[in-house]
């Protein structure tokens, strides 16, 4: 089996997390882009969700990730049983997620379905892949927002300052790792500031400064008052 070695250090995060709603079983955020979920093994990646809310709500626990770059809206567990009952909604997928992205270029259709299944390889490392055979079924739904042109700053092509970008509302069906950047490369328009994926190839795209993906939406059942928490959070670009 092939060894996977992570040499990712993740720089410093200034922003702070926008805690929006708590109660004594759970927490909301708005988790900034820049700041890993979880703690890596990597002792400069100590800074993450789980690290700076454990401080505050001891015991708590994450119920799901968002990978570094993307930033918006997580639950989180304050307590096992709580953790349980949240994960087995995540997994029997009756909990709703929506994010808002920018994707590079214009989408011929307005709405669309990727339907890929989606691999770890260990040689790629920390890429995913889009694997029929061995992969896991993933599946998104995607609608076309906005269609608009990005005036881009230092572009070095004098003559091809304007970024054709479309602005999308992304809601995945299972949650597979990086399955939404994946999925929109697949499609052919990597999200924008995605580096793993392709969303900074274009001309003048390589100093985006960040991941134009965001989670903004998050409905599920409050494991105790069994009610319906429907989360929104603006889109910040």
């Amino acid at each position: 089996m092939s060894m996977i070695y992570d040499t990712f250090i993740a720089p410093p995060c200034h922003d702070k997390i926008e805690i929006l709603y708590q109660d004594e079983h759970l927490v909301l955020i708005n988790k900034p882009a820049g700041l890993l979920s979880l703690s890596g093994k990597n002792p400069q990646n100590l800074d993450s969700v789980h690290h700076r809310l454990v401080q505050i709500f001891p015991g708590c626990t994450l119920v799901h990730r968002l990978d570094f770059g993307t930033s918006g809206l997580m639950v989180i567990a304050r307590n096992k049983a709580i953790n349980a009952a949240l994960c087995q909604q995540f997994s029997q997928r009756t909990v709703t997620k929506v994010y808002s992205a920018l994707l590079c270029g214009h989408l011929d259709d307005n709405e669309g379905i990727i339907d890929a299944a989606i691999a770890k390889d260990p040689a790629l490392f920390p890429l995913m892949s889009i694997c029929p055979i061995n992969g896991k079924p993933a599946r998104s739904h995607y609608q076309v927002i906005e269609r608009f042109y990005h005036e881009l700053e230092d572009n070095k092509l004098e003559n091809n300052r304007l970024l054709p970008l479309t602005r999308v509302q992304l809601t995945p069906e299972t949650g597979r790792t990086h399955q939404l950047r994946i999925h929109c490369q697949q499609l052919g328009h990597p999200i924008w500031g995605c580096d793993l994926y392709g969303g900074r190839l274009l001309p003048g795209t390589e100093q985006t400064p960040r991941l134009m993906l965001h989670a903004s939406e998050l409905h599920f059942i409050h494991p105790i008052s069994k009610e319906w928490v429907k989360t929104r959070n603006t889109c910040p670009f």
